[in-house]
Formats: C-alpha cells, structure tokens, sequence
C-alpha cells in the first residue's frame, strides 16, 4: 500500500496544523497531492489503465476546487501551500 496510516499523519503534521488535522484545506491539498503524484507514476508505466486516468482527473479536479476556495478565503495560505509543494513555476 502506498498511502499508510503513518504517511498520511506526516502529510498532515507537515502541511496542517496538526497530525489529526485532516480537514484543513492544506492538508487536503498536500494529500491529494501525494496521490495525483503516485497515479501519474503508475500511468506512466500504465498506459491502457482508464480506470485510473479517470480518478487522477477527479482528484486533479478536487484538488482544483480546494485551491480556489483557498485563494478566495486566504491569498497568503494559497501562496504558501503552492510553494511549498512546487505546483506553480
């Protein structure tokens, strides 16, 4: 498994404000991040796998709605959150 229970309460200890902070729209981001990352890496090598091109679109699509409402609510969290995960050059 990728995504262990430990992974993730480092995702949220770094990104969050804390390691049970799941609901924070940095953590969220950061998650859904590690993911789009890991399913990019599997598709490379995949090709043909439709099923999961289908979820990075969707989670690529969540992670995008988490960054509007972060740059409407807190332009100075969105350009933290962007630099510190390297999603804009």
């Amino acid at each position: 498994m990728y995504l262990t229970t430990e992974k993730k309460q480092e995702i949220f200890k770094k990104h969050g404000k804390s390691e049970k902070d799941t609901g924070s729209s940095e953590g969220q981001i950061a998650l859904f991040t590690h993911r789009i990352n890991h399913l990019t890496e599997h598709l490379k090598k995949n090709r043909k796998d439709f099923n999961t091109e289908r979820s990075l679109v969707k989670l690529v699509g969540k992670r995008r709605s988490l960054l509007d409402y972060l740059i409407k609510t807190d332009i100075v969290r969105y350009r933290a959150i962007v630099k510190e995960l390297g999603l804009r050059k």
